[in-house]
């Protein structure tokens, strides 16, 4: 059996754990790596996608990251209860015209038994920043 620790029910620090290691996950940019941490049946809401098992999250960040060029995340605690955990977010990439961008966003995190993320739920807004104005 696949696990994922810490494993829920989460404390504060076994939150600010998941928190860390999904923000060094995305960062690492590997689809593979990251839907790892996912259920195979995982189901996503990500924007206006949904996105749904383990093969449709590895082309969705395929993709996301052939666009979204220099991604940089960094995700920071909001609040959390036994299985669940809610954070906000703040990207910086550049799309293929070479426009800075920042995405703000929410998320909702619900986790199995063994602590593999099974729904995933994302809201975003980019906004278009100049190179001097990066924060990450």
């Amino acid at each position: 059996m696949e696990q994922k620790f810490p494993l829920p029910p989460f404390t504060l620090a076994t939150a600010k754990v998941k928190i860390q290691a999904a923000e060094d996950g995305w960062n690492s940019q590997d689809p593979i790596k990251v839907s790892m941490a996912y259920t195979e049946d995982t189901e996503w809401r990500n924007r206006d996608q949904f996105i749904n098992g383990r093969p449709e999250v590895q082309a969705f960040l395929k993709e996301k990251w052939r666009n979204e060029r220099n991604y940089k995340l960094k995700k920071s605690y909001w609040a959390h209860n036994e299985n669940r955990i809610a954070v906000r977010f703040e990207y910086e990439f550049q799309d293929e015209n070479g426009q800075w961008f920042r995405a703000y966003g929410n998320e909702n995190w619900e986790f199995d038994e063994n602590g593999l993320m099974k729904k995933r739920y994302a809201s975003i807004n980019d906004l278009k920043i100049n190179e001097s104005d990066r924060r990450l």
